[in-house]
């Protein structure tokens, strides 16, 4: 008995560590073989409980990793051939595999993860599913931590989830990285998706029990080893880097939200600053321009010492705009221009974006700034009032009636 509990801790230690490192492969190679991802998750779950027992009676196997994807693809076909057996609908076994003992006994499992991250940013799921998907699937995030980050009950995630997968099976959608034709297309829907986990987790101060920033980055990380030298993934991960490089100095010590340009310099990280322009730098030299390499860029020129290009940043949105011509671009480009000297005509264009984003807080929080920059201090009071009663955080909320507060000093 004594032996027993230090052997019991240490397979559920192995056990748990593969799941954590290794996840996303195993999901992917199993996903590949099978052709389903519920089934793919069931089946390595049931060979995650195996592994508890089995590890324990016979030692932790050389290759961990392996041994799982091989329990897993083997408890995958017994589902497949129960169900088959009850009368429910079944894969056809012959397109999965004649032998009964299949793979990855010995040999290292491919890495089929771009193929996973393509499937579950597939742009036919709904947005919040890509995220919810990629999260679950790739980054092992359980349904409770996904709903946490996103304010949703762990029924509601579970059922998003659930449809997701079977939506993906009903439509067809393939396990593959799509072919040139179709690669800018999709490769822009996974970037924008991997983004807005980032986003997700950076507007929220990563309150949820996943830090979703870090989540983001391993994903875009992951992403560019897997398809290496391609601009716009480089793009996206430098605007990333740049961004979390600010986290520190983003918020004050009263807690209120801090715009980068009144950020003291000297809170950034300076490694991960430097990683970003360097892979901005490079990213550009390829010469094949992007909507997230112009984003990377204005978030450089914000960056800038003592205070940010704004000049060069106007340009750089002009360019954006052929990439993205959005509202919400054209509702940053109207700030740059009031901060370029041009308050009258951003407020102009400010106008031209009322109905567009009259339910969008940042357009009421521009509107104000604009507004007090012109001296029209009641309409900007409103305005502020309107912005602060839509604010998502505390933070901002702190931010914007220090602004309000400003207009009568």
């Amino acid at each position: 008995m004594n032996n027993a509990a230090p052997k019991a801790i240490a397979v559920n230690k192995a056990v748990n560590d593969v799941i954590r490192s290794d996840r996303g492969r195993l999901m992917a190679g199993l996903v590949s073989r099978l052709g389903d991802f519920q089934l793919a998750e069931d089946a390595l779950q049931d060979a995650t409980i195996s592994a508890l027992g089995h590890w324990g009676r016979s030692g932790i196997p050389d290759n961990p990793t392996a041994w799982l994807m091989k329990a897993s693809f083997n408890k995958g076909i017994a589902r497949i051939r129960k169900a088959k057996r009850e009368g429910q609908k079944g894969h056809d076994l012959s397109l999965i595999i004649e032998d009964e003992d299949p793979m990855y006994a010995q040999e290292e499992i491919p890495d089929e993860r771009l193929r996973l991250i393509f499937t579950c940013c597939h742009p036919a799921l709904e947005e919040k599913s890509r995220i919810a998907l990629t999260l679950r699937t790739v980054c092992n995030l359980n349904t409770r931590e996904i709903a946490d980050a996103f304010l949703d009950t762990e029924t509601t995630m579970g059922q998003r989830l659930s449809r997701s997968k079977a939506k993906i099976k009903s439509k067809g959608i393939g396990f593959v990285v799509p072919e040139p034709a179709q690669w800018g297309e999709r490769l822009n829907t996974v970037l924008s998706t991997l983004h807005l986990i980032f986003t997700t987790g950076y507007v929220s101060g990563d309150a949820s029990s996943r830090n979703l920033c870090l989540e983001g980055m391993f994903l875009m990380r992951l992403l560019d080893q897997l398809q290496s030298q391609d601009a716009e993934i480089e793009g996206a991960l430098a605007l990333m880097l740049l961004t979390q490089s600010r986290k520190t100095a983003r918020v004050s010590s009263e807690g209120a939200t801090v715009p980068i340009s009144e950020q003291d310099h000297a809170l950034w990280d300076a490694e991960l600053l430097q990683e970003g322009q360097a892979l901005l730098a490079r990213a550009v030299q390829r010469r094949n321009p992007g909507a997230f390499q112009i984003k990377a860029a204005i978030a450089d020129c914000h960056m800038e010492t003592p205070e940010p290009d704004w000049a060069q940043m106007l340009l750089l949105y002009q360019s954006l705009w052929r990439f993205e011509p959005t509202p919400v671009v054209a509702l940053n480009w109207a700030v740059v221009l009031s901060e370029t000297g041009q308050p009258e005509l951003a407020l102009q264009k400010l106008g031209e974006l009322k109905d567009a984003l009259s339910e969008f807080q940042p357009w009421h929080a521009a509107n104000a700034s604009v507004l007090r920059k012109l001296n029209r201090s009641e309409k900007a009071s409103e305005a502020y009032a309107e912005a602060i009663s839509r604010a998502p955080t505390e933070a901002d909320r702190l931010f914007l009636r220090g602004k309000l507060k400003q207009l009568y000093n």
